[in-house]
């Protein structure tokens, strides 16, 4: 099976800047697949070949038939498809590796800008807080560029979960038989092969199809809550920016009492709530 430890330690990273779904969807991809996988893969799937057989001693028949019964290993294809739904996330935690790395030469850059102005220190930490995107607790916070990775992450784990889930069902469907026939050559005619405990491995094929749509149905939930979390920020701030800009053309400048010392009469009058002094000569 491999060392899945690398794996594990990005994908951990990857966890601390991600939704409560995409870290529940993280946690059924450590336990339910990858640990899993690990762990019972060598005592059902030990014997996927040499438990297969065919009531033929004709030398090769037995291998063109488990080629053409099992067109690739269900535990290497489980890995693949391991791999594919996690890369997305690793692609999203390189983009967060290159805000942290931007973090770090922009804070060396302010030492090394020991004497600057008043003014450029403020812009040049404008430009930073722009470009970090952080919070107070020191997490990136999802938005502009950013958060478009992480909605590309998410939609393609969707696409890469549908893909497998169908392609499983096209290569073996979601159970193994007791007996498969077989005509290729060079057997001598049509035989019979068996696999060795169908039951059980059908067993473990079902629950790894289950996992595969729980982590399906996380990732679509996932798409839903963050188009309708940013739609509905998105018309808070707009609304917002309406009631600023409409109070803004209800506020009135009243005159300073600097132009009328001049004057030597005041009349004074008050229109929606501003007081106007009229002088006169």
């Amino acid at each position: 099976m491999g060392d899945w430890n690398l794996l594990g330690k990005l994908l951990e990273k990857a966890q601390e800047h991600s939704t409560v779904v995409g870290k529940v969807w993280l946690t059924v991809l450590f336990i339910f697949r990858i640990l899993i996988l690990s762990a019972a893969t060598e005592k059902v799937w030990g014997d996927e070949q040499s438990g297969f057989t065919c009531d033929t001693k004709q030398p090769g028949c037995e291998n063109v038939c488990y080629d053409i019964t099992f067109p690739i290993s269900h535990v290497r294809f489980w890995v693949l498809q391991i791999i594919f739904v996690s890369t997305p996330t690793l692609i999203y935690l390189g983009h967060i590796l290159h805000l942290v790395r931007m973090e770090e030469k922009q804070k060396q850059k302010e030492k090394e800008m020991g004497h600057q102005t008043e003014k450029q220190a403020l812009i040049a930490e404008a430009k930073h807080k722009k470009a970090l995107m952080r919070d107070d607790k020191g997490r990136v916070r999802l938005q502009g560029e950013l958060l478009r990775t992480y909605v590309f992450n998410v939609i393609f784990k969707t696409l890469f979960e549908v893909g497998f889930i169908v392609a499983q069902y096209m290569l073996y469907g979601f159970e193994l038989k007791p007996m498969y026939t077989c005509d290729r050559p060079p057997c001598p005619n049509v035989v019979n092969c068996y696999i060795s405990r169908p039951t059980e491995k059908t067993i473990f094929i079902i629950f790894m199809l289950g996992v595969a749509s729980v982590s399906l149905l996380l990732n679509l939930i996932e798409v839903y809550h963050l188009g309708f979390t940013k739609c509905r920020q998105g018309i808070s701030y707009r609304r917002g920016d309406a009631s600023a800009e409409s109070i803004s053309k209800d506020i009135q400048m009243c005159p300073t009492d600097s132009a009328l010392k001049d004057g030597t009469g005041l009349t004074h009058s008050s229109v929606d709530g501003c007081d106007i002094y009229k002088a006169h000569k």
